[in-house]
């Protein structure tokens, strides 16, 4: 298990652009203005993920519609991970119905300028571009019998949308550490 490495709060948001499976490309520069922006780094094959995949899809399905633009990013090393693969991805996405972007970070240079460390990785930023939130779904774990809440996260898009100061108090979240491609591991990474 590895932690998220809680990226300092009132960081700007870094620029990407990506292609989605398919390669059509999405930036959050091209995005239309949001009230909140979230950006999850995840991948098929994590354990702790699959465990939250019905949250990842309810999310999807309710943020958009109170203004919160979601992104999903894959850096993992597919080559190696061949359930990660870009074609498995559209497969994951239609399987499980993410509507948000699941995209392709195959340099893993957008999960380094996150310091993404994890997957699932959460970043919460405002309207504004800031971070916001940082941490945890929720409590849940695989094997700790605890539900699927997404109950830290959501309380701080609840503070966001309400015009209310973000806890400072995040738990950061934990998962399987991103596949880094040979060599390529950023140094801060554990």
């Amino acid at each position: 298990m590895t932690p998220s490495q809680m990226l300092s709060l009132g960081t700007e948001a870094p620029s990407f652009r990506l292609p989605d499976p398919s390669g059509q490309m999405v930036s959050l520069d091209d995005q239309p203005e949001a009230k909140a922006y979230l950006v999850v780094f995840m991948c098929n094959h994590c354990p702790f993920v699959k465990h939250i995949r019905e949250e990842l899809a309810a999310l999807s399905r309710e943020l958009p519609e109170r203004g919160v633009m979601m992104v999903g990013i894959n850096s993992n090393d597919f080559d190696k991970y061949p359930d990660d693969s870009p074609s498995r991805m559209a497969d994951e996405a239609e399987s499980y119905g993410y509507r948000f972007p699941y995209l392709v970070d195959e340099s893993q240079d957008v999960a380094k300028a996150f310091r993404a460390a994890c997957t699932p990785d959460f970043f919460l930023f405002d309207g504004e571009r800031k971070l916001v939130y940082r941490g945890q779904l929720d409590e849940s774990r695989p094997s700790n019998g605890k539900p699927v809440t997404g109950k830290d996260l959501r309380a701080a898009i609840g503070a966001v949308l309400e015009g209310r100061e973000v806890s400072e108090e995040q738990m950061p979240s934990i998962g399987c550490n991103i596949k880094w491609r040979d060599g390529n591991a950023p140094e801060w990474f554990g």
